[in-house]
């Protein structure tokens, strides 16, 4: 499977963002995630999504603003991003993990990558 990520860009504070990833290939995965590296700064899971059944886990510094959804007929995985901080600024990258539900949590639990896109929030 191939995971493309699209949709990043410049906002300001406070608005919002839809990012997207796009999977092709035979997708055969438990979890659909989305995480985030700023300069400077480690990987960090953001939200996750079980591609069957729709849970959905977020990090704390997103609840609340952040929403995953996925559309297993097209195989993409989106997050809405409202009320974007500075602090949001990162490439941010689609994964997909077949872990255990606490894995999600954890970027080195995702074996496939997206390539990254940019989301600068500007103050």
């Amino acid at each position: 499977v191939q995971l493309q990520a699209s949709g990043g860009g410049l906002v300001q504070t406070g608005g919002s963002l839809r990012i997207s990833c796009a999977a092709s290939g035979r997708l055969s995965v438990t979890f659909m995630g989305w995480l985030r590296q700023a300069p400077g700064k480690e990987r960090e899971f953001v939200a996750a999504i079980r591609w069957n059944g729709g849970a959905t886990y977020y990090a704390d510094s997103v609840k609340g603003r952040f929403t995953i959804s996925k559309d297993n007929a097209r195989k993409l995985v989106d997050l809405q991003m409202n009320g974007l901080k500075p602090e949001d600024t990162a490439v941010y990258y689609c994964a997909a993990t077949n872990g255990i539900t606490s894995s999600v949590y954890a970027p080195k639990m995702y074996h496939t990558w997206g390539q990254g896109t940019q989301v600068t929030v500007s103050s």
